[in-house]
């Protein structure tokens, strides 16, 4: 069935179960954003283009239609004064939602990102509370160019006091953006935006589904391939074409990438004693060295094989037409997982 937008934005399908609906990751994210903006007065929407336009991708289309000018609203194109703006109002009681359009253009906010919304908790010893989530549409896929497609997650979770997160599909993009904007941190919420199209059920009954941790997107014994993101999809296509070949893939959508869910990691790799980790920042000091470093340290006695690390290359992201080159993709992320299963120790 084709989507028809709703007054909200979202669209709009015949649900597949009680209390479900087909949606995009966009349509997901806009209804999510919505509900919130129902539920609670001090929840707001702010960022470039957030109001009439509805976004670049579409995510806030309707919400200042439903909810008023004063609780979505365009900001100037200033991404340092949209960080800071969003700080003081977390600090006067509010729930601030910016957006940033793309990756690239959270650079120039960075001081306030890093000296201000990660610390202003822990300068005041837990007086004040700064309960902001940025969302940032993320990662490549989109034939952009510069600045438009980065993974800045590593950065992101290198600072004290942040959480990150990121969706891996319409259902997590739903849960996890309602629970990001409920919490009382700092959240910084990475959309995949080569997955804004990606439709899938969506239930929409709060408290359906756990939003903590990691999940295991797929069952396997063989070998743990861990991912985030826009990666989690390509991971999961990988797993069918090697179950083709009799090897039973398990995969782990790390979602929260800070705090990472250790435990999960550790429970998946001592049953399959194998792990590949997917990303599409490059590979030096990227998150899958975190990732590997904790598979590695709980896993260690039972390993078979080196934690592999498929990712990006150690280059400035490239522009669209070399993103095919950059991105993992199917066949890299097969040679690596066939690496680990032929591992034989010296």
């Amino acid at each position: 069935m084709p989507e028809t937008l709703s007054t909200t934005g979202a669209p709009d399908a015949s649900a597949s179960r009680p209390g479900s609906r087909t949606l995009s990751l966009q349509g997901a994210l806009n209804l999510a954003l919505d509900e919130l903006l129902a539920e609670d007065p001090k929840v707001l929407v702010l960022g470039e283009d957030v109001g009439t336009l509805g976004g670049v991708f579409r995510v806030t289309s309707g919400l200042a239609a439903a909810h008023g000018a004063e609780r979505v609203f365009d900001t100037p194109l200033a991404e340092s004064g949209i960080l800071g703006m969003s700080i003081g109002l977390a600090m006067a009681g509010f729930r601030p939602v910016p957006e940033v359009q793309f990756d690239g253009f959270a650079y120039p906010a960075m001081n306030q990102i890093v000296t201000q919304l990660g610390r202003i908790h822990y300068r005041s010893r837990g007086a004040l509370r700064v309960p902001v989530t940025l969302r940032v549409p993320s990662f490549g896929g989109i034939r952009a160019p510069e600045h438009h497609g980065e993974s800045l997650e590593s950065v992101f979770a290198h600072v004290p006091g942040l959480k990150v997160v990121s969706p891996a599909d319409p259902q997590q993009g739903y849960s996890l953006l309602k629970a990001a904007v409920r919490m009382d941190d700092p959240v910084i919420f990475m959309e995949p935006k080569s997955r804004y199209w990606q439709k899938g059920e969506v239930v929409t009954e709060d408290g359906h589904s756990d939003v903590t941790g990691a999940r295991i997107a797929r069952e396997g014994r063989h070998l743990t391939l861990v991912a985030w993101g826009a990666m989690v999809a390509r991971c999961l296509q990988v797993a069918e074409l090697a179950a083709e070949d009799g090897i039973d893939i398990e995969v782990v959508d790390l979602r929260w990438l800070k705090p990472i869910d250790t435990e999960t990691l550790a429970r998946s790799v001592a049953k399959t004693r194998r792990a590949v980790v997917v990303h599409e920042a490059p590979l030096t000091a990227g998150l899958g060295a975190e990732v590997a470093q904790r598979i590695t340290e709980r896993c260690f006695g039972t390993l078979r094989a080196p934690v592999e690390r498929i990712t990006g290359f150690d280059v400035p992201y490239p522009s669209g037409d070399l993103e095919d080159e950059y991105i993992p993709n199917i066949d890299r992320i097969l040679f690596g997982i066939q690496r680990v299963l032929e591992y034989k120790r010296g």
